[in-house]
């Protein structure tokens, strides 16, 4: 089936059924082959810039929309089925937009559309993909996998008491801060942490800062949407400076935590379950020492495509090693 995805979950749900899109949007890079596929999508802001400008422009293209469809590639194309996502306008190209696109296209594609609050709906979604590209048995397949190893982590931490749960706080931004919501209550659960500040499936939002500051986290990690490692580092000074910090437990403690959050915890497909997997020494690294629930990745879930596998420490450092990170990747980039 002639398959076209709308953003990077649908693009690496629909990988991981072992199928390849005929095209992608302009933020979908994993598996990594898929970057050479054409582009159905574009974006009228800045991703480069700082969070608080990236806010700014959001709210400037509030009434045209953050997104723009490329309608004539779209057209060449010829897709039967168009994934895409009803969840967030900003995170990536929503329905209402593929809605528009379509109805300009000689065809008529079958439009799914993805609306994940929790995990069990981003492990709906990979069957009810799976059965729309005719994938029905390998969805089940790489679901029950996926279940499988989201269970050798809870196992591990189903009998902690609530005092052996630390208050966790995860940023998914942080101009202005911004406290994850959606699947973040369960991952931090299932990894042996309390999450007070949001419940499961409740969108991602920016509390007053004093809310914070009372809550108090034991440990803090930050995972800007779309941002990763270098970014976050880019923009560290927007929790740091800010009254108040220093005071907290995660900081005093040194139990600060960067994550790629473009990549991982809010991308919301089969790599979630990578995401539960980096969380879990983090929360608790007592019972996660020897790692045993990584890394990271089920090389079977993406088997038919070429993948290199990342490191723990590709996915998430602690945060006064930010700094360090960033300058060993330009580093490595600018080398002979």
């Amino acid at each position: 089936m002639r398959t076209v995805t709308t953003l990077p979950s649908a693009t690496e749900t629909v990988a991981a059924l072992g199928l390849e899109p005929v095209g992608v949007s302009h933020e979908c890079d994993y598996p990594p082959t898929v970057s050479a596929l054409p582009s159905v999508t574009r974006s009228r802001i800045d991703a480069d810039a700082s969070s608080a400008e990236i806010d700014s422009q959001v709210l400037e293209t509030a009434d045209d929309g953050v997104y723009d469809v490329e309608i004539e590639t779209l057209e060449e194309l010829e897709p039967e089925l168009i994934v895409t996502q009803g969840m967030c306008d900003v995170c990536a190209v929503d329905e209402a937009v593929v809605a528009e696109a379509v109805d300009e296209l000689s065809t008529e594609p079958e439009v799914l559309t993805t609306d994940p609050h929790s995990v069990g709906d981003v492990l709906d979604d990979l069957e009810r993909i799976g059965r729309a590209t005719g994938r029905e048995d390998r969805a089940r397949e790489v679901r029950t996998r996926l279940e499988g190893r989201i269970d050798r982590v809870r196992d591990r931490t189903a009998d902690l008491a609530a005092e052996e749960r630390p208050r966790v706080a995860i940023f998914d931004w942080t101009d202005p801060a911004m406290i994850a919501g959606h699947w973040t209550a369960e991952l931090v659960a299932w990894a042996g942490g309390e999450y007070g500040l949001a419940t499961v499936g409740e969108r991602s939002r920016p509390p007053e800062w004093e809310t914070i500051l009372e809550y108090d986290p034991e440990l803090v990690i930050v995972a800007p949407c779309g941002f990763g490692l270098d970014q976050t580092a880019a923009n560290r000074a927007d929790l740091t400076d800010r009254a108040g910090w220093d005071d907290l437990t995660a900081v005093r403690e040194g139990r600060v935590w960067a994550m790629d959050g473009h990549h991982y915890s809010n991308r919301p497909g089969p790599r979630l379950v990578e995401t539960l997997e980096a969380l879990a020494p983090i929360v608790q690294p007592s019972l996660f020492d020897d790692r045993t629930t990584g890394p990271i990745a089920d090389a079977d879930a993406f088997d038919d495509f070429d993948t290199q596998l990342p490191s723990l420490e590709d996915v998430a450092v602690p945060f006064d090693e930010l700094e360090a990170h960033r300058e060993t990747a330009d580093r490595s980039t600018t080398a002979p």
